[in-house]
Parts: C-alpha cells; structure tokens; sequence
C-alpha cells in the first residue's frame, strides 16, 4: 500500500475493531507500513483471518482476532490474545459500525399518501434501532472500557473513533445510523475531556460518501447505474466525487502520531469532500 506519508509507529500495537471491513482493513496496512504491531478484531472470523493473512504475506506484523465487540467478555478475550502476542494496546481504532435495513425507511419524507407498503418511520422495528446503536456506540464504549485501562495505568494512549458525516447532517431514510455517529462524536469528545489527565487523547474521522460494500445498493443499481441519491449526493458535494479508501490515511496518521497531533483531542475531523461546508447555493 501506497501512503501518503509515514510517522514512526514502531512502538505501536493497534487493535482496530471492524477489521474486516474495506475501510479499516486499509488503515490496518497503512499503519502496518508505518511499523504498528496490528491487531484485527472482527465478529465475522472468515472476514477477519482473511485480511490478516494477506496483511501477513505482505511481511506484517498482524492478528486476526475474531470478537464481538457488543460483548465485553469477547473482547476481554481478544484483548487477553492481543497482548499474548504483542504486549498492550497503545491505540485503539473504534471501527466497527454500520447501519440495518430494520431501521431504514423506504421514504424521504412523510406524507398521508404513500404507496402501499412503504415502510415508514411508523414502521420501524425497535430491535433494528438498538442493533445499530449497539453497534456504532455501545462497540465504542465497550472496546474503550477495556483497552484503555492497561492505557491509563501506563499514563499514555491514543483512541480514535469512526464517526460520520451524518453525525453533523442527518441523511434521509437512516435516522438510526445518524444518531448513533451523533453519539459516536459526542462520545469522542466526553472521552477528550475525561482521559485528558491520564495522557490518553480521543479524537474521530468523520468520513464523508465512500462507496462500499454496506451502501453499494444506495448508491447504485443491479446493472451498475447510479441511482437517485447518488445523484444528490454528488450534487451536495463540492468536489463532486465520491471520497476513495485512500483519501482517508492521512488524517489515520496525522492522529496516531504523537509529534504530529500531540496536542489534539477531542477533535473529529471531517474527510468530506466539502459537504459539510455547503448549504446548497
């Protein structure tokens, strides 16, 4: 992997929840390049052994640990591995997210005279809801409990959590989704503030539209045409493309190094293309 630019991460092990994914099994090379000792946490084991085995031909230093990061004795567990093979956790990625069909709406907008069959917010099931809650901040809360206790006894560490645009701007149809990356940035910020005597710092990454595979169906038809809401999409994004894996490593580094971003915390920055900053004339 190509990377924008390398820090010194030799001292580091970093465990990187969601690590099966597209998204964080690319910040697992990028700071397997800068030297961390990387730890891959996943529920699904085939995922996640299958990213560490690439990483590992490539001549990193990795594990993939197969955890469910909504369960804390899991992650006790994977922590007890984590440091069997590496010693203790120094940065810890929040990355495991992701959104549920069950608490998505078919519509925009409520109206008395929608088609048969619509689900509506109306219909929405509670158990979608707190999946995704649980999924997106309960992970957070969780995974933070336990790695950042070893970092609070040796005075130093480094958390940095995955938010979301949608944390700053609610998106149609996932009401779940934006309030749980709302929660995420909050949590962030709390973490800052709580942490700040213990040398720990908490920052996020707000990423903005990626294209993946969780939302490929959003944005994209069965025969590979964009679909409506790509089209708003890339209309409310100045820069007017969808962000690429790549356009995120450089704030990944820029917030796991010490000597860059020292004295940061409690910030999330947003890799958005600009669309936070435009309101649409």
């Amino acid at each position: 992997m190509k990377v924008p630019f390398k820090v010194d991460l030799s001292k580091d092990v970093i465990a990187i929840t969601g690590g099966g994914g597209v998204l964080m099994s690319a910040f697992a090379e990028c700071v397997a390049e800068c030297g961390a000792k990387v730890a891959l946490l996943d529920r699904n084991a085939e995922a996640v052994a299958a990213v560490a085995a690439r990483m590992k031909d490539k001549g990193y230093d990795v594990i993939g640990v197969a955890a469910d990061c909504m369960n804390k004795a899991s992650i006790e567990a994977a922590k007890d591995e984590i440091e069997k093979a590496f010693g203790a956790v120094t940065i810890l990625i929040n990355g495991a997210g992701g959104n549920s069909p069950r608490a998505s709406t078919d519509n925009e907008y409520m109206a008395k005279d929608l088609p048969e069959g619509t689900k509506t917010f109306f219909d929405l099931d509670e158990s979608g809801f707190r999946f995704v809650f649980d999924l997106n901040i309960l992970t957070a809360v969780l995974c933070t409990q336990v790695f950042a206790k070893p970092m609070v006894e040796a005075g130093k560490g480094n958390i940095i959590n995955i938010s979301s645009m949608n944390a700053y701007r609610p998106l149609t149809k996932i009401p779940a989704y934006s309030a749980a990356k709302a929660g995420v940035s909050n949590f962030t910020e709390w973490l800052a503030v709580h942490f700040a005597g213990c040398g720990i710092r908490s920052n996020g990454i707000a990423p903005g539209f990626f294209s993946t595979k969780q939302n490929h169906a959003l944005l994209f038809n069965e025969d590979g045409t964009p679909t409506a809401r790509t089209a708003k999409i890339l209309a409310g994004t100045p820069m007017k493309r969808f962000g690429e894996t790549e356009d995120l490593l450089g704030a990944l580094l820029f917030l796991c190094s010490d000597e860059a971003s020292g004295f940061v915390t409690g910030v999330t920055l947003a890799v958005d293309g600009g669309f936070n900053a435009y309101s649409g004339v």
